[in-house]
């Protein structure tokens, strides 16, 4: 990779950053106060974790099926409300036990 190249993606990604903390401010000058708006700006933060997280989940152990059960596991320990590390450890473990048994 030549370090033109390099530069230039580099510009390229402090721009697309910058742009992105930047317009909201130059669009937005009024206070929002549509309430559907509001509702869809609070929900745009969760909607973008998930969309980054869930392919990353399904395929970082390699395998589907310990994928899934690692899912599902975090799934009911969050549906239960335990803590972030009983989810984390949880889900971790039912990865490890279903590739420890093969699958």
């Amino acid at each position: 990779m030549s370090t033109g190249y390099i530069i230039a993606g580099i510009a390229v990604m402090a721009l697309v950053t910058y742009l992105v903390r930047v317009l909201p401010m130059v669009i937005f000058r009024k206070k929002i106060t549509n309430v559907r708006v509001k509702s869809f700006l609070y929900y745009v933060p969760y909607a973008v974790l998930s969309a980054m997280t869930f392919p990353a989940i399904f395929s970082s152990t390699g395998t589907l099926p310990s994928s899934v059960a690692g899912c599902t596991t975090a799934v009911v320990l969050a549906y239960f409300k335990k803590g972030l590390l009983t989810v984390a450890v949880g889900a971790a473990a039912a990865v490890f036990l279903v590739q420890m048994l093969g699958f």
